[in-house]
């Protein structure tokens, strides 16, 4: 039994309370909820990706210059990438430079849903905000 306190500066003894944890939120001090080092998605609370958005369609956008599929091989998509790429040199080949036109489309089209959070990494992680 613990003793009442006897001064007037004296506090009883601590004894921590009990809180359930709330369904549908982890558990502070779980190990999961600290799996996120480059933070949550504000919206659906998954781990983001170490590959920025910014940076993968910036790169994808190199398609204007010729370079396709750059952005989808940074985010860990390499099939796509590469289809890309070899696609967009094969039309350039094939048709004299005019047929370039088709995959430089599809590279800008990519790099807007590489920007409007469509797409996401290998793991299947949204990508994050900023550099």
């Amino acid at each position: 039994m613990t003793e009442p306190p006897s001064g007037p500066h004296e506090q009883p003894p601590f004894t921590p309370l009990y809180f359930p944890p709330t369904p549908g939120y982890p558990v502070p001090g779980y190990p999961g909820y600290f799996n996120a080092p480059y933070g949550r998605h504000p919206v659906t609370g998954e781990p983001l990706s170490e590959k920025s958005k910014v940076i993968a369609g910036l790169l994808q956008l190199l398609g204007l210059i010729g370079v396709l599929g750059i952005g989808r091989i940074y985010i860990g998509d390499t099939a796509l990438g590469i289809t890309q790429l070899v696609s967009g040199l094969l039309l350039g080949i094939a048709t004299c430079g005019v047929g370039f036109v088709l995959p430089v489309i599809w590279g800008i089209i990519d790099a807007v849903l590489i920007f409007s959070d469509k797409a996401r990494d290998a793991q299947g992680r949204p990508l994050r905000d900023g550099l």
